[in-house]
């Protein structure tokens, strides 16, 4: 049985989204805690400087999240993911006036390319020695999925060491602390429900020939404890089950509130879509206040869960600026 971690409280966190498969520059929000980065940066740096220089951001099927938490008039900022494209990324960070310098860690929620595409150019853009990127052994693996007709389409290859340098990857398959232990990476996620079966279809290359490995074990998340208001848990793909991320996030820390829960949920497509019921009933339980399905949710997941929690759910579109 994996041990708590002690994980610190934080006065705040702002979260925005860089990469993810909408874009909604139109639609209103109901939440305080959500609004387009338009109107924060208008805020912090005037009406003509958004006129002259602010680029709309564009969508991908592909996920990141620039987080930056705030604690006792100090701050870290880490990136979550980087997208599919290899500058998809950076051009919308430059597009929305954004700067990457101040990123500290970038954590790879698995090794699947619509998280890592853009990892390179990140990397050159942030332009810090021995930036720590924190992985899982696993998402070296040559991977594909097994298609309708039985073949496999093999997956770009994850970045060697070389290609990072001179970034250093720090692999762990155990929870892992960062930002003065602000900011937790839940290592290896335990699969207890019996809805959530993993990704049936994926294939690993081993032994000269492409086998089953359904379970993607380096699939990880991101867990911050607010203070006064509970956890917020950032799914990659959630790839080990949303419910099962969750629960884990709550074991691990000791911590029952959940304030938000947000990122890629994986319900979309004929083999994730027959949980999507049971997945809802599960997040019901939860109640988090905030509830951001994304990426690789599906209109089905994200409509279900509208229905279910209509006051916890929020539209994102890439753009958003999270302030919880």
């Amino acid at each position: 049985m994996t041990s708590r971690v002690a994980l610190n409280e934080v006065d705040g966190v702002e979260i925005i989204s860089l990469a993810d498969n909408t874009v909604d520059f139109l639609s209103t929000f109901e939440k305080k805690e959500v609004q387009q980065v338009r109107e924060w940066i208008k805020n912090c740096m005037g009406e003509e400087w958004v006129k002259k220089h602010f680029r709309l951001p564009f969508a991908e099927h592909g996920f990141s999240m620039l987080i930056k938490v705030f604690s006792n008039d100090s701050s870290h900022s880490i990136l979550f993911d980087t997208g599919v494209s290899r500058e998809g990324v950076v051009t919308n960070v430059k597009g929305m006036g954004l700067n990457l310098g101040e990123v500290e860690c970038i954590v790879l929620s698995h090794g699947h390319y619509d998280h890592f595409g853009g990892l390179v150019k990140v990397l050159k853009v942030v332009d810090k020695k021995n930036l720590p990127i924190i992985v899982h052994e696993d998402m070296f693996k040559i991977r594909g999925a097994v298609t309708p007709d039985g073949t496999v389409r093999e997956y770009p290859k994850f970045p060697s060491e070389n290609q990072v340098a001179p970034a250093k990857y720090v692999k762990t398959r155990q929870p892992y602390l960062l930002a003065d232990d602000s900011i937790l990476v839940t290592g290896e996620i335990p699969r207890k429900t019996d809805s959530e079966k993993g990704f049936p279809r994926q294939r690993v290359f081993s032994d000269g020939k492409w086998q089953p490995d359904p379970w993607v074990w380096d699939d990880r998340a991101i867990v911050i404890n607010v203070k006064s208001k509970g956890l917020v848990i950032i799914s990659g793909c959630a790839h080990a089950g949303i419910v099962n991320t969750v629960l884990y996030g709550q074991q691990i820390t000791g911590v029952e509130q959940v304030y938000a829960v947000m990122g890629g949920f994986h319900l979309a497509g004929k083999d994730c879509e027959p949980r999507i019921g049971h997945t809802v009933k599960m997040l019901r339980k939860s109640n988090p206040k905030i509830l951001v399905p994304m990426h690789c949710t599906g209109w089905k997941g994200k409509y279900a869960i509208f229905e279910a929690m209509p006051e916890a759910f929020v539209w994102n579109s890439v753009g958003n600026l999270y302030r919880l």
